[in-house]
C-alpha cells in the first residue's frame, strides 16, 4: 500500500499561503496559519519519518527543536509553511497522504484543540497543545501501521 504513481513526485499536503491568502481571520496575526503545519512537521522530525534532503537542509532547525528552542510556528515558517513529498521518507510519505492528506490530521487537530475555538487558527502554539496532538498522531500511526500489514 503505498502512494499513488501521480502523487509519488508532487504531492503537496498544505501551504500556509493556502491558508493566510484564503479564509484566514483578519483580525489573527499570519504566524497562526503556521501552527498546524508546525505541528505536523515537528511529529515528522521526532518519528525520523523525514527525508535525507530535509535531514541536509534542516539539520541545524532539527536539533534546534527537538531542544524546544524552536517552536511548531517558528520551525513551520522557516519552510515557508511547506508541507511536501520531499520533505519525508517513503515511510513519512505514504503515512502522510493517508493521514493529513486524507483530511483525518483535519479532523484530529479541529476535535482536539479547537473544539471550543472560532477556527483552527486561534489554536496556541505551545508546547502542551504540541504534545497532545502529536499523542493523537502517534496514536493513528500505529493503528495505520496495523492496517497496513
Amino acid at each position: 500500500m503505498g502512494l499513488p504513481n501521480h502523487a509519488r513526485e508532487k504531492t503537496i499536503y498544505d501551504n500556509a499561503k493556502t491558508h493566510f491568502l484564503g479564509n484566514f481571520p483578519e483580525s489573527l496575526p499570519i504566524e497562526q496559519a503556521y501552527v498546524h503545519i508546525g505541528i505536523y512537521l515537528g511529529w515528522i522530525i521526532e518519528n525520523q519519518l523525514y527525508s535525507e534532503y530535509f535531514e541536509d537542509e534542516a539539520e541545524v532547525q532539527m536539533l534546534r527543536f527537538k531542544r524546544k528552542e524552536l517552536s511548531p510556528t517558528i520551525l513551520s515558517e522557516l519552510w515557508d509553511g511547506y508541507l511536501g513529498y520531499e520533505l519525508f521518507n517513503k515511510e513519512g510519505n505514504m503515512f502522510t497522504y493517508y493521514y493529513y492528506g486524507g483530511g483525518i490530521y483535519k479532523k484530529d487537530y479541529e476535535n482536539l484543540l479547537a473544539s471550543d475555538l472560532p477556527s483552527i487558527y486561534h489554536v496556541e502554539d505551545s508546547w502542551q497543545n504540541y504534545e497532545m496532538m502529536t499523542a493523537k498522531i502517534s496514536e493513528r500511526f500505529k493503528s495505520w501501521k496495523e492496517m497496513i500489514r
